[in-house]
């Protein structure tokens, strides 16, 4: 397996669950929202730096590979770059609370559905970028 068919296949995994999102929406499941989203956008962005040839990282948050290698993204991404890295760090820091919780804070009880939305959204934007550089069609 090469690059270019890993990266398609971490495209086709965050397709996928992108389409769950909707579901732990309805259900109220806003921490699952956050934490299923983080993972979206995780698969998502390793499979545009597999693309370009970048061997990712086994941490979760790529935002500084994103950034480094811009130029090397169609011209519609490299110009988002700062937005994609956003998001990256932003669900990355609300990875591990957003399933696990603390003493502190109750993952059921601390997310809203605003938050929640903007998670879909800022997963399914990020989706949309890694089409833009593993399928460009």
């Amino acid at each position: 397996m090469n690059n270019a068919t890993l990266a398609q296949s971490y495209l086709v995994k965050a397709q996928t669950r992108l389409k769950i999102l909707d579901v732990l929406l309805t259900e109220s499941a806003f921490s699952d929202v956050m934490r299923e989203s983080q993972e979206i956008v995780e698969l998502a962005l390793k499979g545009m730096l597999r693309q370009i040839g970048i061997e990712p990282p086994k941490w979760h948050d790529v935002s500084s590979l994103i950034i480094e290698f811009r130029a090397r993204f169609p011209e519609s991404v490299e110009k988002e770059a700062e937005r994609l890295a956003e998001i990256s760090s932003y669900l990355r820091k609300e990875r591990e609370i957003s399933f696990y919780g603390d003493i502190d804070f109750i993952p059921t009880e601390k997310y809203s559905r605003a938050d929640a939305v903007k998670a879909i959204a800022d997963a399914g934007f990020v989706v949309g970028k890694a089409k833009q550089v593993i399928n460009p069609n």
